[in-house]
């Protein structure tokens, strides 16, 4: 079956833009194709700095015949209808027919449509990818109106080993006829070279020194670094984002190893990598006790006659340059001690509403001690004086120059001056975690600062209305809520997440009125300001309802339902996370019995009798069962294991075994199965009917005490 190769061949694109631009390639072009009736066997696509290459294998030589069939008016309709339809399907009345509906006989058109040559239709596929490819950012050049990414030099388009007759016009003053030729390497073999199929075309490119494969030139990229590490005893630093960037900036990736002078290698490693990863992308190298060694590794685009020696030495100068301007910010930066450096954090706003990042540390520290005593073995005058420190190193020109440092820098500033060892560490950390893949901190103190920093930010731009909607997240709020899920999890930190939130409402409401006593701001945090803000009590309420549905993000990777913690969530009044994961996983246990699975059936079986029941009598509910008019065994007996398991199921939730409370529901399976397969619930005497239901509804009231099982989906 033929095949098709189309290279779209520009001046070098962004590597951050490469993989999703070739991969909205292939996705237009294959809808395209189906859109046209085409099938195919192999689809693939390709890129490299300059060129976009889409094949396809296995597609027919011509679009098959199509049959289409077209409703037109009624039978005696308007003229003025009629004629309308027979000009839009192009057709004649007399070659349209007659077909009888449900709503009388109507008009329809059968158009034969012939199937295309596939080159044909290619050529419009092409056009439709130009016009179509979705940019982040693209540019105009000359006189031209099209826009891509980069000015675009060629397109190369065959079918079944012959050139696309036809060309792509995007504006009167650009075009581009179809060609059957590629170029090499921009350097080492910038000739055009002429393809007849995809082997010779990807043999073409091998020879003149272009990789067209990304993951191949991603493996040489490794595999010739980890070479070059090892001959000098050391190992390279895994660094995917990294390697993910420089493969998409070299099309003959050739790598080389240079040397850290070492006068700089008494910087700390974080800002050497920074340094060498963000201005120059060079990949970083450890000694055998992991710490970074005086080496980078550099990825060049071409081949040099001296082996890469002038490469490495220009390589050297660069970074010297570039680490002296660092070990500059480290030196001045140590002279001033962090603590002089907090007022200057005033003159940074932090929200306009919520004040400046002085405002926030002064926050942080009253919060981060109160959190302090919460969590077992948290220093709280320790965690006070991180939380003081932690937003210094902002004014320093380190992270001036390297914003990713912050925190990390102001560590490294607070060891070298002295402060507590766990004070400098809880500083490094307080920003962490950051993402699913980032440490969580462990450490007591670090724990409390990180847990402060995060629920200010959380409490404060709730209680000013400025919530995530949608995909709309300006301030990282669904992060700063995962970051405080996962502390609080993995560090089994047993809070009251409803009171932390309000003292740190307490700690906002006390900060806006001694910055700016002239507004409205009243004392009482249950009062909170009437000036555009909410009532302390419904930004609990949302502030919990907000970390009830990032808790099923958080927890998805664990197989856990969301629907079994909407279950716990909805009886109210649950704001410990650690008692509320042992709750989920206990319902998601007992659930995956055959008890459990029996007795949700029962429940909402029971729940739909009642509600049909009372709406029938207009009764909001059927009132205490009466033991003495229990008719049945039946009844009797699901009576007596009811009171027993659900005195039960009560003592064992207030134990936290909540295990145990499952095994209490799981006494009811046996006599509930038998009360519905042997008592008539709508008995014909009302006193009887009454007391049925209103044991129904003791069944629901027993199960809603461990879990809303109206929730529970399934």
């Amino acid at each position: 079956m033929p095949e098709f190769v189309l290279e779209l061949f520009s001046e070098e694109i962004p590597a951050r833009m490469q993989v999703k631009a070739v991969a909205d390639l292939q996705r237009l072009a294959e809808t395209a194709l189906k859109a046209a009736g085409l099938d195919w066997t192999l689809s693939e696509a390709f890129s490299t700095p300059r060129r976009l290459t889409l094949h396809m294998d296995g597609l027919p030589p011509r679009q098959p015949d199509r049959r289409e069939e077209r409703k037109g008016p009624k039978v005696g309709a308007p003229q003025a209808a009629i004629d309308g339809f027979l000009g839009a399907a192009g057709v004649t009345l007399e070659q349209c027919e007659q077909r009888d509906t449900p709503k009388g006989a109507v008009w329809f058109a059968v158009l034969d449509q012939p199937g295309q040559p596939t080159d044909r239709l290619l050529v419009d596929v092409i056009r439709g990818l130009l016009a179509d490819l979705p940019w982040p950012k693209s540019m105009r050049w000359g006189e031209s109106a099209f826009r891509w990414v980069r000015p675009l030099h060629h397109v190369l388009a065959l079918f079944d080993g012959k050139p696309l007759i036809g060309d792509v016009e995007p504006d009167p003053h650009t075009r581009f006829v179809f060609s059957a030729f590629t170029v090499g390497h921009r350097f080492l073999a910038p000739d055009l070279l002429p393809v007849r199929d995809f082997a010779s075309y990807r043999a073409a490119l091998g020879s003149a020194h272009v990789i067209l494969d990304r993951e191949e030139r991603s493996r040489r990229i490794v595999e010739a670094a980890r070479d070059l590490a090892a001959a000098e005893g050391l190992t390279l630093r895994d660094d995917p984002g990294l390697l993910e960037e420089v493969v998409g900036l070299v099309e003959w990736p050739v790598v080389h190893m240079g040397r850290i002078d070492d006068a700089f290698m008494d910087v700390p490693e974080e800002v050497l990598i920074t340094s060498m990863r963000t201005h120059q992308r060079y990949f970083s190298c450890l000694d055998a006790d992991g710490r970074l060694a005086p080496r980078f590794v550099v990825v060049a685009n071409t081949e040099t006659r001296d082996g890469g020696a002038e490469v490495v030495a220009g390589n050297e100068r660069v970074l010297r340059a570039r680490l002296s301007d660092a070990k500059f910010f480290w030196d001045q930066d140590r002279a001033i001690p962090l603590a002089d450096r907090l007022p200057a954090l005033g003159d940074i706003i932090f929200q306009s509403r919520l004040g400046s990042v002085a405002d926030k540390v002064a926050r942080l520290e009253a919060l981060a001690g109160d959190l302090a005593g919460r969590i077992p073995g948290a220093d709280s005058e320790a965690a006070r004086r991180a939380a003081q420190l932690c937003k210094a190193d902002l004014v320093t020109g380190m992270v001036y120059e390297f914003p990713e440092l912050q925190g990390i820098m102001g560590a490294h500033y607070a060891r070298a001056q002295g402060e507590a060892a766990t004070v400098a560490q809880a500083i490094g950390e307080h920003y962490a975690p950051q993402g699913p893949g980032d440490d969580c901190p462990t450490a007591p103190v670090s724990v409390a600062v990180s847990l402060a920093d995060k629920l200010d930010t959380l409490v404060g731009f709730f209680a000013i209305g400025e919530t995530p909607t949608g995909s709309r997240d300006p301030f990282a709020l669904r992060r700063a809520a995962l970051g405080v899920i996962r502390l609080i999890l993995e560090n089994r930190l047993r809070l009251n997440l409803v009171a932390v939130f309000e003292t740190a409402l307490a700690g906002i409401a006390a900060s806006l009125r001694a910055t700016d006593p002239d507004k409205p701001h009243v004392a009482r945090p249950k009062d909170w300001p009437a000036g555009g803000g909410n009532p302390v009590d419904q930004v609990s309420l949302d502030l919990l309802t907000f970390f009830a549905d990032r808790l099923k993000v958080a927890l998805r990777e664990d197989g856990v339902r969301h629907d079994l913690i909407d279950a716990v969530f909805a009886l109210g009044g649950e704001d410990d996370l650690v008692r509320l994961r042992a709750r989920v996983d206990a319902l998601t246990g007992f659930l995956a019995s055959d008890d459990g699975t029996n007795l949700l059936t029962a429940f909402g079986r029971a729940q739909n009798i009642v509600r049909i029941e009372a709406k029938k009598d207009g009764v909001a509910g059927f009132g205490d069962v009466d033991p003495d008019a229990l008719a049945q065994e039946e009844e009797r007996a699901l009576w007596s294991v009811l009171a027993d398991a659900g005195g039960k199921a009560d003592a064992a939730v207030a134990a936290e075994d909540f295990a145990g409370a499952m095994a209490a529901l799981a006494t009811l399976r046996a006599p509930v199965d038998a009360f519905f397969d042997r008592v008539t619930v709508n008995a014909d005497d009302p006193a009887l009917r009454r007391n049925r239901l209103a044991t129904l509804e003791r069944i629901v009231a027993t199960m809603d005490r461990v879990a809303d099982f109206r929730k529970v989906e399934g």
